[in-house]
């Protein structure tokens, strides 16, 4: 008898704890259901939100290709616009300074011809006086070349002339006379300056030849042309070799 008892007492204790595990698996089944049902709905809400984001998106990279591309035509009008208005701003200065110097010489065109006519000429008589006026200056040039010529022949003479009287005297050169050497010859010990009778060089003149305003050396003149002469270096007074390039001055 005891042992049906306890035989039924297992029994029902066994099916006492299957009822509260199935009741318990039932709950966890329904939890987990309820669970993934949630998470599902999430999930397709997070798939639409995301679909409509990327829509989005690539409205706004169109959007944003379409105005970058009107930026740049904005852009490249606007470079256009400004090289064209330079171009007519620097056409209207050129302008401007031609019709200036019309104008001015419009003025002075006029104010020349109210002087003639104040001078009671006509336009044929100025067209002599001006061929005259050209005559009588190159006279005057040449008058001026021949005189120099004559200046110079009559230096040479005195020159001379107080040479044979006294042969110590020193030929006085141009106070503002200077020359550069543009061939020296070591080994002969002569040079030739880029002065000649044109700048009042004369013969047996002495120069003093610098260089950096150090004395290099004294030399006199013993050949004398145009616009050139040439020179001896004087013993006792090459103090250094000349070159090319020194200055030359008056001695005296």
């Amino acid at each position: 008898m005891l042992i049906r008892i306890s035989l039924i007492i297992a029994i029902v204790a066994g099916l006492a704890v299957g009822v509260i595990n199935f009741v318990q698996v039932k709950e966890v089944i329904a939890t987990t259901r309820q669970e993934r049902d949630f998470n599902k709905t999430e999930w397709d809400k997070e798939l639409a939100a995301h679909g409509k984001t990327k829509r989005e998106l690539s409205v706004t990279k169109t959007e944003l290709a379409a105005t970058t591309e009107k930026l740049k035509s904005t852009e490249e009008a606007r470079d256009s616009a400004l090289a064209e208005a330079e171009k007519n701003r620097r056409q209207t200065a050129d302008l401007a300074g031609k019709l200036k110097t019309m104008t001015t010489d419009r003025d002075d065109a006029r104010a020349e011809l109210a002087a003639w006519a104040a001078l009671g000429l006509k336009v044929d008589q100025v067209k002599g006086v001006i061929a005259k006026l050209k005559d009588t200056e190159d006279a005057l040039t040449a008058s001026a070349l021949e005189n120099r010529i004559l200046q110079n022949e009559v230096n040479k003479l005195n020159n001379r002339l107080a040479q044979f009287i006294d042969p110590e005297y020193r030929v006085k050169l141009p106070a503002n006379l200077r020359a550069q050497v543009v061939v020296s010859d070591p080994k002969w010990d002569f040079v030739v300056l880029n002065a000649g009778e044109n700048q009042g060089v004369l013969e047996r003149g002495e120069m003093l030849i610098n260089r950096d305003g150090k004395l290099v050396a004294k030399v006199r003149i013993v050949r004398v042309e145009g616009d050139r002469s040439v020179a001896n270096v004087l013993d006792g007074w090459k103090i250094t070799e000349v070159f090319e390039g020194d200055l030359a001055i008056p001695a005296f």
